[in-house]
């Protein structure tokens, strides 16, 4: 799809692409306080906006209300990292909700052991990286949204892969909290890890949905 077909026809999809694209850049600059609050914030807020627009009914509210609780998680972090990530695991809560509404009927044995996997190290790195236990616990919701994600019927290379960039990304920012000092890897990657993830797992979704109702 051009540039102008996507301004044209996923308005709100271009407008994220936008806020997310400009967020690291204005994070540089002079621009902060409440209009970097708000630009960050929005780049995800205008997912949720994007996949409410393009699909219908109660199971896909799940998704956009995922989609707006990691929008809010993203603004009040950078006031509160608790109330922060309160947020971000109610949102990793919805996400679980909404993606075992569309569980894959008979996983296959690797799939199964690979996200049980996932499930246990998740928190167990969380916890290593980050010296608290309270961050262990909030990763437990991380990883049952990740192996959530795995064991749905939506495309893994794109949601899947989404689901593990966030992970990721909350990895690194773990990371500035314990004794593991990957500077500047965090500085560097933290924003566009989880940018791309949402924006994935966004797009992945809402396209399986549409599929999904032909």
């Amino acid at each position: 799809m051009s540039r102008r077909a996507l301004v044209q026809h996923r308005p709100w999809l271009a407008l994220s692409l936008l806020a997310g694209i400009a967020t690291p850049f204005l994070d540089q600059t002079a621009v902060g306080g409440l209009w970097l609050i708000l630009i960050k914030a929005s780049a995800v807020g205008f997912l949720a906006v994007y996949a409410a627009q393009r699909t219908r009914g109660l199971r896909a509210g799940l998704f956009v209300l995922a989609l707006a609780l990691a929008a809010l998680g993203d603004a009040i972090i950078e006031v509160s990292l608790a109330a922060g990530g309160a947020a971000f695991l109610a949102s990793h809560i919805v996400a679980v909700l909404f993606y075992r509404r569309y569980s894959r009927p008979e996983p296959s044995v690797a799939r199964t052991w690979g996200v049980v996997i996932l499930l246990v190290t998740v928190p167990v790195v969380s916890w290593l990286l980050s010296g608290e236990w309270t961050i262990g616990l909030y990763a437990l919701g991380l990883g049952a949204m990740a192996m959530a994600a795995w064991l749905s019927l939506f495309p893994q290379w794109r949601v899947g892969l989404g689901a593990l960039l966030f992970v990721i990304s909350d990895w690194l920012i773990f990371s500035r909290m314990g004794p593991v000092d990957l500077a500047p890897l965090p500085d560097l990657l933290v924003w566009p890890t989880y940018y791309i993830a949402q924006l994935l797992i966004a797009t992945g979704v809402v396209q399986a949905l549409r599929r999904f109702r032909r």
